[in-house]
């Protein structure tokens, strides 16, 4: 349910115009679906989040980044748009332009479902800074947040259920299925932060990470082939290409969480060390049975006093944590590569499905 502390703006032309030339890969080939995705979500947001009542309003706007915590108007990020932009290519893909412009308030709903999981992810993880300013919670108390949160969920539910397009229905229910599945995933984060070092296996680690992350990936590609009205198999696919590319989002998320330059995720170095987070490559350290394994495991366990969490870094990477969870990346970006070809066999109509995923597997820590 998490996504790397960062933003970047973004504005460009909306749904209707023709998909640029798609070269996967492309790192300026993604900045400019997302910077399409984010314009043409952008008042679809603004215009659901402005019919809140106002406190809850005036929260929802804050973490959006469109209003400082006084309600003056402000510039910050509002996120990468990567969930929308999926929504927006997988429908293209599939159906061209004029299915890309019928899936927009399709795609505010997904974006609206991930700031929902944002605002909870939070509280409940007490992490204090996101894109680069303090958290909502923080600034207006953690019930506050909580119920802004359970406000864009709703409105998420509400956009599906006005949209009148014969898609709407099917990507109502499967948005709602994947709000459980996130929420499954989330529990089963939370039980395994109480569990020690030597109790949590690294299958049932992806299982969790899928859920939280990949989960809503392939929904929004799920719902993109929906709104293109493809068949069963191919959005059946595009929600295996969506889950593939999130549980890559992850495992670099992951990583970054550890090794990431604060300047760029608005996080503090080490902050998932410091707070003891059983991340992907922790586990896979820890369950490296080798020495540094052994030596991980009794930092983990023992007493948080004030430490050094460039060693514990150290350690994660001499027990094989780091290049795991990148080797697993590119994995899973090969698979992910082999199911959206499975739906769009087309190289050219699948490009911007491919830059989206490339992007989210290449950020630099």
């Amino acid at each position: 349910m998490t996504e790397p502390k960062a933003g970047l703006t973004a504005g460009c032309a909306t749904g209707t115009t023709a998909e640029p030339e798609q070269r996967p890969g492309d790192g300026h080939e993604a900045a400019l679906l997302l910077e399409r995705a984010r314009a043409a979500v952008d008042p679809v947001l603004r215009a659901a989040i402005g019919s809140l009542p106002g406190p809850i309003r005036r929260i929802a706007l804050y973490h959006f980044g469109w209003e400082h915590a006084d309600g003056t108007p402000a510039d910050g990020g509002s996120g990468k748009a990567i969930r929308p932009a999926l929504v927006l290519a997988a429908a293209s893909s599939l159906g061209g332009p004029a299915a890309r412009a019928a899936a927009v308030r399709a795609a505010a709903a997904v974006e609206l479902v991930h700031n929902f999981t944002l605002l909870h992810d939070d509280v409940m993880d007490r992490d204090t800074t996101r894109r680069h300013r303090p958290t909502a919670w923080t600034v207006f108390g953690a019930s506050e947040a909580i119920l802004a949160g359970d406000a864009l969920q709703a409105l998420a539910l509400r956009l599906l259920a006005e949209d009148r397009h014969p898609a709407a229905p099917a990507a109502a229910v499967r948005l709602a299925g994947c709000v459980i599945e996130l929420c499954a995933g989330q529990h089963a984060d939370t039980a395994m932060e109480r569990l020690g070092p030597g109790e949590v296996t690294l299958d049932e680690t992806l299982v969790m990470a899928e859920s939280k992350t990949g989960a809503l990936l392939g929904c929004a590609c799920a719902i993109g082939a929906l709104y293109a009205q493809a068949a069963d198999p191919d959005v059946a696919a595009l929600d295996a290409f969506g889950r593939a590319a999130g549980l890559a989002f992850q495992l670099i998320d992951d990583v970054i969480g550890i090794w990431g330059d604060p300047l760029r995720t608005g996080k503090p170095a080490g902050a998932d060390l410091a707070a003891r987070k059983k991340s992907l490559p922790v586990v896979a350290a820890l369950t490296s049975g080798t020495p540094a394994a052994a030596e991980l495991a009794a930092l983990y366990t023992a007493p948080r006093q004030k430490e050094d969490l460039e060693h514990l870094a150290r350690t994660v990477e001499r027990a094989g944590g780091r290049d795991w969870a990148q080797t697993q990346a590119a994995d899973r970006m090969a698979r992910a590569v082999q199911e959206v070809a499975r739906a769009v066999p087309d190289p050219e109509a699948a490009g911007g499905l491919l830059a989206l995923a490339e992007f989210v597997t290449r950020r630099s820590t």
